[in-house]
């Protein structure tokens, strides 16, 4: 295997850096990129964190399964890019300096805007080598997502690796232009999109699920026996489809307060939180519109009236083991949460 004239043989592991751009100052930003590869020719896997600067709850999945050795693999190859977005992570910000977002900018080009150019290098220089791909996300600004995968269901091998990853959710969110899942998908790529937690925030839950999912998609890839590793891991009774969702919206703007937890079930008409003003004047209960699974809720204290404050299941389906329906998540859903962000901004 040769990555930027750096051949990496069989048993080595070797880290690179992809010099694209320069700070102000002239320091170079460097890209540090992990690649373990072993002795028998196997499957290349890719793990990705910080696509979005101020997700840090990938990078730490990603750092943790490098601090403890889980991405050398006794079959095929791993590489691992923390921190896709630098100029993000050190800004902790979600886009690059010149405002766009990199996961809008693939497959990128290579004389084109500073976020561009770093899409066009990464699809470029490590793409040809992959064949599988987990990309650790969070929820945008102060949204906690519960954790979640994200896939296009209509693949068969997408689905069954998104079972075997193990979270609760698994969305068949469609693939967004320009993101890093749809380009890597259209070359072949299976690609996994885990959500979990929210921005510049470390969870301890979430980073331990994000790692036991990928020590068992590693596993199920025939990659390296993790069988002590997930002996007390976390497995779900049930995984629900989300056949569609949507957002509930603040009424009034003002103080928010959420009473029930991200995960749980609530009934339509069921209260699940209120706004009130900071004078004791006014409170509003908000109550949930239709019955369904909290998968995401907003950790700010204030809320401006139209803010999404919770993001409730419509359709769901839950089965025992094994999954055979495909589900779905409202375009529209996905639009209003790059608007929420735009607003945010």
């Amino acid at each position: 295997m040769k990555i930027l004239d750096t051949t990496i043989a069989p048993g080595e592991t070797k880290t690179i850096f992809l010099a694209i751009a320069k700070l102000h100052t002239g320091t170079p930003i460097d890209i540090p990129v992990v690649v373990s590869r072993a002795l028998e020719d196997g499957p290349c896997l890719l793990l990705t964190g910080g696509i979005h600067g101020d997700e840090v709850n990938g990078v730490e999945i990603v750092r943790q399964i490098i601090t403890n050795g889980y991405h050398k693999p006794t079959k095929g190859t791993v590489i691992c890019i923390p921190v896709v977005n630098m100029f993000g992570f050190l800004n902790q910000a979600r886009d690059f300096p010149d405002g766009r977002d990199l996961n809008r900018m693939f497959p990128g080009f290579k004389k084109g805007s500073l976020a561009s150019r770093f899409a066009y290098h990464i699809i470029e220089i490590i793409a040809p080598c992959v064949e599988y791909c987990i990309d650790f996300h969070t929820g945008g600004a102060s949204r906690f997502n519960y954790s979640q995968i994200r896939i296009d269901a209509q693949e068969p091998e997408t689905l069954e690796l998104a079972k075997i990853f193990g979270t609760k959710f698994i969305l068949d969110s469609q693939n967004r232009d320009k993101s890093f899942r749809k380009t890597m998908s259209t070359l072949g790529k299976k690609v996994l999109l885990f959500e979990g937690g929210k921005t510049l925030n470390l969870d301890r839950i979430v980073t331990q699920l994000g790692i036991e999912g990928t020590l068992k998609v590693m596993q199920h890839l025939g990659m390296r026996n993790f069988e002590e590793e997930l002996e007390e891991s976390y497995t779900p009774k049930k995984q629900v489809l989300v056949r569609k969702s949507s957002w509930v919206r603040a009424p009034e703007s003002g103080m928010w307060r959420s009473f029930r937890h991200i995960g749980s079930y609530v009934k339509k008409g069921e209260p699940i939180g209120s706004v009130s003003d900071p004078y004791g004047a006014m409170e509003q209960i908000v109550k949930a519109p239709f019955e369904g699974f909290i998968i995401c809720n907003n950790h700010a204290p204030l809320v401006n009236e139209g803010d999404a404050i919770s993001h409730i299941t419509k359709e769901i389906e839950l089965q025992e083991k094994t999954i055979q329906a495909s589900t779905t998540i409202d375009q529209e859903d996905e639009e209003e949460e790059e608007e929420i962000l735009s607003e945010e901004k």
